[in-house]
């Protein structure tokens, strides 16, 4: 009973994606649902929808009360100026930021930056302070550091909207590969899928006074 439970729900929440896609992409109705569903579902090209992600999912609704952490805004969602912790200009990017992208100043990540964190919904202006949800977290690799990055909002993010922040941290990590390549930086860039934005909290630390800045360069 608890599988077939199990089954009907995955059913459930990819006729959810399903429809979402076919609203969005009327042209392409006839072949939306044969592409959702001959998706490789483990594979890096299409990382949302597979067993995980749907449990994940599950116990996220379940979640009453996630995490409220401050978020400050250093990237407004369609902004092509990708700016560090430190305010300053990383790289100008060929394409628009498609979330509002900044750090939670009270926390460090693995990499012993300010922990990174996106909020979905309209655009917010640059330096804007929000105290928002954590609905979970994407964990990316670059150059061979792992690093959380929290995905804020304020309402649990639908499957389409977490599916299109995992493609955009799995393309994002393609780009970053390439872009370390060039400024000749070795180490492994992937996204690594999904995860709980407590288990993100509990892998960071808390900021004190003796942090002076990150400690490695963009």
């Amino acid at each position: 009973m608890k599988q077939a439970g199990v089954a009907f729900e995955q059913e459930y929440i990819l006729d959810t994606v399903e429809n979402a896609y076919r609203h969005e992409h009327p042209l392409h109705a006839g072949s939306a649902s044969r592409g959702l569903r001959e998706i490789n579902w483990t594979g890096e090209a299409a990382p949302a929808v597979n067993e995980v992600y749907f449990h994940q999912y599950r116990d996220q609704e379940a979640l009453s009360d996630p995490p409220v952490v401050e978020v400050l805004i250093e990237v407004p969602r369609g902004s092509f100026l990708k700016r560090g912790s430190t305010g300053e200009v990383d790289f100008v990017s060929p394409l628009p930021c498609p979330f509002n992208y900044g750090s939670v100043p009270d926390y460090l990540g693995l990499e012993g930056d300010l922990l990174d964190a996106l909020v979905l919904g309209p655009r917010l202006p640059f330096g804007t302070r929000i105290r928002v949800k954590a609905w979970g977290a994407v964990t990316l690799t670059d150059r061979g550091m792992s690093d959380d990055k929290l995905v804020c909002s304020d309402h649990s993010p639908s499957p389409l909207e977490r599916q299109k922040v995992l493609q955009f941290f799995h393309f994002y990590a393609k780009c970053k590969g390439m872009l370390n390549i060039w400024r000749c930086r070795p180490g492994r860039n992937a996204c690594e899928g999904w995860c709980e934005a407590i288990q993100a909290l509990a892998r960071a630390r808390r900021r004190d006074a003796s942090w002076q800045g990150p400690p490695l360069g963009f």
